[in-house]
């Protein structure tokens, strides 16, 4: 069985990684190393995440006991800086990680802040301070890092169709995404966003694809999907966790999936989805969950030109 989708790069992406956000610092490092043992290749990372140093040390080891080679591994990380940050916010990225280049570099949002030291400055109106940078021009620093050799390919990440579609007419363009990384779990099932990026060759990735029951700002109210009675029973028949269920869904769409854990019992688990195979039926009960429902609607940029999520897809 497949466990890997090819980019247009022609690089191995492995169809699960383990994703890093909200793990707490002093946790990281023991989770990827439990990861790596467990038969992860791929890691998820973010300058925004504040814990690159430890994902990095926990790599290094790994590597220094010989368990597994540099080659092996697909890293990634995202920015969103105007162009002349880029590189340096890629350098930074590389030494935190302790590796001379990253496998996939990806601008995390179409919209920039105000550069500073405030990772997401705010008016007093609580709204985000733009920046006027144009994704174009972020792009073009982005394309710099691959002639550089600092990166193997670039992607994006919450673009939507519209953005995706400025990027791949744009005059000159020298690479195009190899991946677009978005929210995607039943409750946010993507159809036509997905089918979109697939057609043009572009790889998609899955975040919270566990509907990230630990998010700080949940709400009781908020639905959760390991706890949803359908999913428990598709999960029952299979003999597999919702967890399982929720990741098998995603790679049967071919779209990677970038769980996050720190526990090892379940970074071992999450990886166990290549053994079974979810029915038509149930592929097409799981879309019918579909409700439009965002974790991450990034609400304190609404008024952005930029903002992604008012378009359809």
């Amino acid at each position: 069985m497949v466990t890997y989708v090819q980019l247009s790069t022609t690089a191995k992406m492995p169809l699960v990684g383990l994703g890093t956000w909200q793990s707490p610092a002093g946790k990281v490092t023991a989770a990827v190393m439990a990861a790596i043992d467990a038969g992860y290749h791929h890691f998820d990372c973010a300058y925004v995440y504040q814990n690159e140093k430890e994902v990095g040390e926990g790599i290094h080891q790994k590597i220094k006991e010989g368990v597994v080679k540099r080659e092996d591994l697909l890293s990634l990380s995202c920015t969103f800086y105007e162009k002349p940050l880029v590189k340096g916010a890629c350098q930074k990225t590389l030494a935190d990680l302790k590796l001379d280049y990253l496998d996939l570099y990806l601008m995390h949002w179409p919209l920039g802040f105000k550069a500073g030291d405030e990772l997401f400055p705010k008016d007093d109106k609580g709204m985000s301070i733009p920046s006027n940078t144009d994704i174009l021009q972020t792009w073009e620093a982005m394309e710099e890092l691959v002639d550089a050799g600092l990166v193997k390919s670039i992607g994006i990440s919450n673009f939507n169709h519209e953005q995706i579609e400025r990027i791949l007419n744009k005059p000159g363009l020298k690479y195009k995404p190899a991946n677009n990384q978005i929210e995607c779990h039943p409750y946010l099932t993507q159809e036509k966003l997905i089918e979109y990026c697939q057609s043009k060759g572009i790889a998609v990735t899955a975040y919270c694809p566990l509907g990230s029951p630990d998010r700080p700002w949940a709400k009781p109210e908020d639905p959760s999907l390991l706890d949803d009675p359908r999913i428990k029973e598709i999960a029952a028949k299979h003999n597999k966790t919702p967890a399982q269920v929720l990741l098998r869904f995603q790679i049967q769409r071919n779209v990677i999936a970038i769980p996050k854990s720190i526990t090892p019992q379940r970074i071992v688990e999450n990886l166990k989805v290549f053994d079974f195979e979810l029915t038509k039926k149930e592929m097409a009960t799981i879309l019918s969950f579909n409700r439009n429902w965002r974790i991450c609607a990034m609400s304190m940029s609404k008024t952005h030109k930029e903002y992604p999520f008012h378009a359809e897809y």
